[in-house]
């Protein structure tokens, strides 16, 4: 039995090789395609500026080389354990999915990480606008200095939209684009009121001071919102694990001299 099933095991990839008109490359990416973006990779990675197709299916295509991968080395571990049946179906089911799991779980984590730093960079990008605008420039021209001169994931979204702008792109309409990729509530509204005032013709620079003082008491409320948090998790090892053994350290002297005295 441990030996059919390990030379069944290894002539399954053999088979799919020896056919000439198999492609491993063209069934993965029509394997892909069939099974659709049921998590919305897609726009995950759009939202971390990857808007070309192939890097989706790159994604899925090296989430299906580690799942087989993994599962391959899985069956022979179960064949030379000679495990049951019905490990054989079970086990590789939740490997498969656990793998997804955690990569989906990852690439979350990338554009959390990726909404947390364009949230912390937006105040000091908006007092960068706000002195190149004041300085005589126009929204586009501060933009791209900005987009220069900056470091983060906020200055890679304004170097897309100068991007986009150079292709032909209206200048509204790439900020509007930029909106919608970015999921950010303050972002969001500086957009809106920076195209609103474009379009109206009022004094740009005021709207963007209005947005910087705004943004800089939204990021102190989350810096004190973060501390509050980080103080509540401290006082966990201190209630759990300082303090008992503080307190066993001052009644163990006691504690002792009576198991003396009753023993005496």
């Amino acid at each position: 039995m441990f030996h059919q099933l390990t030379i069944l095991l290894l002539l399954v990839p053999v088979i799919f090789l020896l056919n000439p008109d198999f492609s491993l490359e063209l069934f993965s990416i029509r394997s892909i395609h069939r099974i659709g973006d049921k998590t919305s990779v897609r726009s995950k990675l759009h939202e971390l500026g990857v808007h070309d197709e192939r890097n989706y299916e790159n994604f899925r295509y090296r989430e299906l080389i580690i799942v087989f991968l993994a599962i391959f080395v899985e069956f022979l571990v179960l064949i030379f354990l000679q495990a049951p049946p019905a490990i054989f179906l079970v086990l590789p089911l939740a490997t498969g999915s656990g793998i997804i799991f955690i990569l989906e779980k990852a690439l979350d984590s990338e554009v959390k990480s990726h909404r947390e730093s364009i949230e912390s960079d937006f105040p000091a990008i908006i007092e960068m606008l706000t002195l190149s605008l004041s300085a005589g420039e126009t929204p586009l021209s501060a933009m791209q200095r900005v987009s220069l001169k900056a470091r983060g994931a906020l200055a890679q979204e304004f170097s897309s939209v100068i991007e986009d702008v150079s292709r032909g792109t209206p200048f509204s309409d790439a900020l509007d684009e930029m909106g919608r990729r970015v999921h950010s509530l303050s972002l969001r509204r500086f957009i809106d009121s920076l195209v609103i005032a474009m379009n109206r013709g009022a004094p740009i620079i005021e709207v963007l001071h209005s947005h910087a003082r705004e943004a800089r008491d939204f990021q102190r409320s989350r810096v004190l919102n973060a501390a509050a948090k980080a103080e509540m998790s401290m006082m966990i090892p201190v209630v759990f694990l300082i303090l008992p053994i503080s307190i066993l350290f001052a009644l163990w002297p006691s504690l002792s001299n009576l198991n003396l005295f009753a023993q005496g």
